[in-house]
């Protein structure tokens, strides 16, 4: 992407809709491999070593996993560079203030800007429980990914961060993929209706199956 293309509105914008919809990937696939959970210790914990193997012995122990952190950690640094930017350029195309104090951004505008907010800060704490153990409630196990999870979700705390993290995901979601889609040149006015309606399917089934999870632990069916 040139210089050009990056300092304008629209690149801004291209670059939020991919970088968004290369996390929406991983997001799918990490809920999938989360669900696995409820078959058992075992098979979770053979999931959690087969990600770090993936691609051997081509690929050395781990590599595959970087790879796709570096992805992840480059595509969230452009989602949230790209969302500041805009959100600065729009307050400084509209500086005065609107008569009676009405909100100039939309709710869906709003919902983004604080839901992006509760994202990076989950994501933070995310890392810090469950990858490296620095704030992790129990005990933590390197190589016991399950117990980890249950510790996390035995804790009240941790259920209310996680579950209000992916309330906001779903929020994100809902709103963010129809607009990547807009962006992207996929929307009109005879396929509006179906993105929306893949944008809310999509978002409901993230957020109840990540949310699933803590619910697992909660009610003793995951222990």
């Amino acid at each position: 992407m040139t210089r050009t293309m990056w300092d304008s509105s629209v690149g801004k914008k291209t670059v939020m809709a991919v970088s968004g919809l290369i996390m929406l990937l991983y997001l799918v696939a990490h809920m999938i491999g989360n669900l696995k959970i409820y078959f058992g210790a075992g098979e979770f914990n053979h999931y959690a070593h087969w990600l770090r193997t993936v691609g051997e012995p081509f690929m050395h122990y781990e590599w595959t996993l970087w790879l796709i952190r570096i992805v992840l950690v480059v595509a969230v640094v452009a989602h949230a560079t790209s969302a500041y930017q805009l959100s600065r350029r729009d307050i400084r195309a509209r500086p005065t203030k609107y008569v009676h104090g009405r909100p100039r951004a939309s709710y869906a505008t709003r919902t983004m800007r604080w839901g992006g907010i509760i994202l990076g800060l989950f994501i933070v704490w995310h890392i810090l429980d469950l990858t490296t153990g620095t704030v992790h409630s129990g005990g933590f196990q390197e190589g016991h990914p399950y117990q980890n999870v249950v510790d996390t979700f035995s804790t009240w705390y941790g259920d209310v961060i996680y579950i209000v993290a992916m309330l906001a995901l779903g929020l994100h979601i809902r709103h963010g993929f129809w607009s990547a889609a807009q962006t992207l040149g996929a929307g009109s006015r005879t396929r509006d209706r179906g993105l929306k309606i893949v944008a809310n399917v999509l978002a409901l089934l993230l957020t109840a199956g990540f949310i699933a999870v803590p619910v697992g632990v909660m009610t003793g069916v995951v222990s």
